[in-house]
C-alpha cells in the first residue's frame, strides 16, 4: 500500500528530461502525438503504459511552456502596438 503524500519515482531519466525541455514545439508535438498513439494502440504492458504517460505529460508541459511563452509575446507586443497607436503621428512619438 502506498502513501497518497508520497510521490512515485519517473521512469525518466534526467538526461530524457533534458532532452525534452530543449525541444522546440513542433517536435515536442510529434513526439507526444506519438505516445498518444502507443497508449491508444494497446498492446503495451502497463510498465510500458506508465512510461508513455510519463513522455506524454513531459512533452505536453513543454509544448504547453513554449505556447505559453509565445502568448505572453503577442500579448505584450499588441499591448506596446496599442501603446504607441496613442502617440502615432504626434510630436510626442516624434520625441
Amino acid at each position: 500500500m502506498t502513501d497518497k503524500n508520497t510521490t512515485p519515482t519517473s521512469s525518466l531519466t534526467d538526461e530524457e528530461r533534458k532532452l525534452i525541455a530543449q525541444m522546440p514545439y513542433e517536435e515536442a508535438r510529434d513526439k507526444l502525438i506519438q505516445a498518444v498513439q502507443a497508449l491508444e494502440t494497446g498492446g503495451l504492458n502497463l510498465d510500458q503504459s506508465m512510461r508513455q504517460w510519463e513522455i506524454g505529460e513531459a512533452l505536453a508541459q513543454r509544448a504547453q511552456g513554449l505556447l505559453n511563452d509565445v502568448r505572453a509575446k503577442l500579448d505584450q507586443a499588441q499591448a506596446d502596438q496599442a501603446a504607441n497607436e496613442a502617440t502615432a503621428g504626434t510630436q510626442s512619438n516624434l520625441d
